[in-house]
């Protein structure tokens, strides 16, 4: 069940990266992604680098893992980290919406109770590269 809205954020993409696996070449290459964006998290102003890797499936859908770093704006520096997983789908207009699990560390105070949850997020990345996101409590 969903819990708790914990933020949202709106970013750019900063870098791709087609990338083909050294130990199977026939396998589909992925897609390594970087961005960049701001939003609140546990209603802290914070800034978001992440990077995460796609595969496109044989049906069409797409796969991806990843990581990023969160970081509060303010007197006091909250920082995360976390890694995900997610799919999406490809939409008509070449925007790619992803959904997915997200699970956190840190060890900053307005943000530890982030250790002991697991978040889900939606995701959207737009053809031109602009981005929009926003998780919630796994309950």
């Amino acid at each position: 069940m969903l819990g708790a809205k914990l933020g949202h954020e709106a970013g750019k993409v900063t870098a791709q990266t087609v990338v083909r696996s050294r130990l199977n070449p026939l396998e589909s290459p992925r897609m390594e992604t970087t961005f960049r964006a701001t939003g609140t998290l546990l209603g802290v102003d914070e800034t978001d680098t992440v990077t995460f890797w796609t595969v496109v499936r044989p049906d069409g859908t797409v796969y991806g893992e990843g990581q990023g770093i969160v970081m509060g704006i303010g007197p006091r520096l909250e920082t995360a980290t976390f890694l995900g997983q997610g799919v999406g789908t490809i939409q008509e207009d070449g925007t790619i919406s992803y959904r997915g699990a997200t699970y956190y560390q840190s060890s900053t105070p307005k943000w530890s109770r982030l250790n002991k949850i697991a978040a889900v997020f939606e995701l959207e990345v737009s053809p031109t590269g602009k981005t929009k996101s926003a998780n919630w409590e796994w309950r």
